[in-house]
């Protein structure tokens, strides 16, 4: 479920190693230890002796209380500053519906998760933090009988904080980078298998920053996995590999591309092959305008929007200096994709259609043509060198960001970890405060009842 469509992601959508899961495989061992504990004294009608001053007082005068069956309520809260923009919300409730429960004494699973009262938020609310761990805003709070869950407060915390986190950091990137498009790149980056996770987390921030801003930021991962939850494809087009099988020729590989690949997918030129972009460009540009009015001429004009270029790509290492770009001395203004190689760029583009042969009624067309080129920045991008970029107004039409979009390092102010507390427990049917100190219960006036027996006995 998310803000913007009030629909809950399935749980086949997540394809769950289920019965690894309810066996405890994916989950921190002492968490399989206490539920070990909590089934054998329920089994043996274990009676506790009581030593704690607060545990007497709350026994006293009460029958034994059953320890191995104990009701609890958990609250799972982030403790990022000052806020989380909140992804996996779904895929922890789908964990917990199709794992909540024990095996019998034959190792049939018996499913108890009708028994549980879930409340949840839906993923891109944002939950705000002050740094108190006694003032923390729950995302989910459950009700239940603590061993029929417990072990699933690893993978549920994991999923909250690897998807809150890419979520959060695609929203202050696109923050830094007023709303221009952000490319998603970070896939070669981490394992295949949390793409689909990824790339889902990346659109909400998407859709979230939009709503807030009244923008209208594109979305556009790069492989089909990122898009898979929400629908999306994965966009790209050539890479440097790609250059270097046509000879080192970027003009022959974007016109074979141009003339092979299917119209809709948008033709972007790698252009730092040779660490000349500007002239790589000027090249590219010509060859391909030079096709598109011989088709246009032609009353082709279906094959004519092959040769559209939608934007050229500069990815220069920081270690090398463009041609194009005169030497200071200093690597902050020389090396890498730098806002003089931005600003040249943009320049040798919108000029560009001064060096062709054209008859009058061809002039303004280019012109509009090569206005129409955008500039699409890759290359070690983090939100403060974005800020950067967007306070010199260096005309970068899409920034493509990868790695950054993983981290998670305190230092930076980006520690994104979720964490869950027992707040309460219920003692002969009342509820008793019963957190660590320092922690208390959290309130959320934004959590929604997701499942409880009451709810379920409602709709049956």
């Amino acid at each position: 479920m998310s803000v913007f469509d009030n629909k809950r992601l399935p749980p086949s959508t997540f394809k769950l190693d289920v019965e690894r899961m309810r066996r405890g495989w994916y989950s921190d061992k002492y968490f399989f230890n206490i539920v070990g504990l909590l089934s054998s004294l329920a089994a043996d009608n274990y009676e506790v002796d009581w030593h704690h001053p607060r545990a007497r007082e709350l026994v006293d005068g009460l029958t034994a209380v059953d320890v191995g069956n104990i009701e609890v309520e958990m609250q799972l809260f982030t403790r990022r500053e000052p806020y989380a923009v909140v992804v996996g919300v779904d895929k922890a409730l789908a964990m917990l519906e199709s794992c909540t429960g024990y095996f019998d004494d034959c190792g049939n699973w018996v499913d108890t998760y009708d028994r549980l009262e879930v409340e949840a938020v839906q993923d891109g609310f944002v939950a705000d933090y002050d740094g108190d761990p006694s003032h923390v805003t729950p995302v989910m709070r459950i009700r239940g009988r603590y061993r029929d869950f417990a072990m699933l407060e690893t993978p549920m915390l994991g999923a909250l904080t690897r998807g809150s986190r890419v979520a959060t950091n695609v929203y202050e990137t696109l923050k830094a980078a007023n709303g221009k498009t952000l490319l998603f790149f970070p896939a070669r980056f981490d394992a295949y298998e949390v793409q689909a996770a990824d790339g889902y987390a990346y659109s909400i921030a998407v859709q979230l920053f939009n709503q807030r801003y009244a923008a209208k930021a594109g979305i556009s991962v790069s492989t089909d996995e990122q898009g898979s939850w929400w629908g999306g494809l994965g966009g790209g087009t050539i890479a440097h590999a790609a250059i270097a099988s046509f000879l080192g020729d970027t003009v022959a590989v974007m016109m074979a591309f141009a003339h092979e690949r299917p119209v809709d997918v948008p033709r972007v030129a790698l252009v730092d092959f040779h660490n000349d972009c500007v002239g790589d460009t000027l090249r590219v540009m010509e060859a391909m305008f030079g096709e598109y009015r011989r088709c246009v001429d032609a009353d082709d004009l279906e094959g004519a929007e092959r040769y559209r270029l939608y934007g050229v790509r500069p990815d220069t290492a920081g270690s090398l200096r463009d041609r194009s770009v005169p030497p200071t001395g200093d690597p902050e203004l020389d090396l890498g994709v730098v806002p003089r190689l931005i600003f040249n760029l943009r320049e040798a583009i919108d000029h560009a259609w001064e060096s062709w042969s054209l008859p009058p009624e061809w002039v303004e067309r280019a012109q509009k043509w090569c206005r129409d080129v955008r500039i699409v920045a890759s290359g070690g991008f983090t939100p403060e060198r974005i800020r950067r970029f967007e306070k010199l107004q260096v005309p970068v039409d899409i920034y493509a960001v990868g790695s950054w979009l993983f981290n998670n390092s305190s230092r930076e102010g980006t520690n994104t970890d979720f964490t869950a507390d027992v707040v309460r427990v219920k003692v002969h049917g009342e509820w008793v405060d019963m957190a660590k100190v320092g922690r208390r219960p959290g309130l959320n006036p934004d959590l929604e009842l997701v499942s409880s027996p009451k709810l379920r006995k409602a709709r049956t």
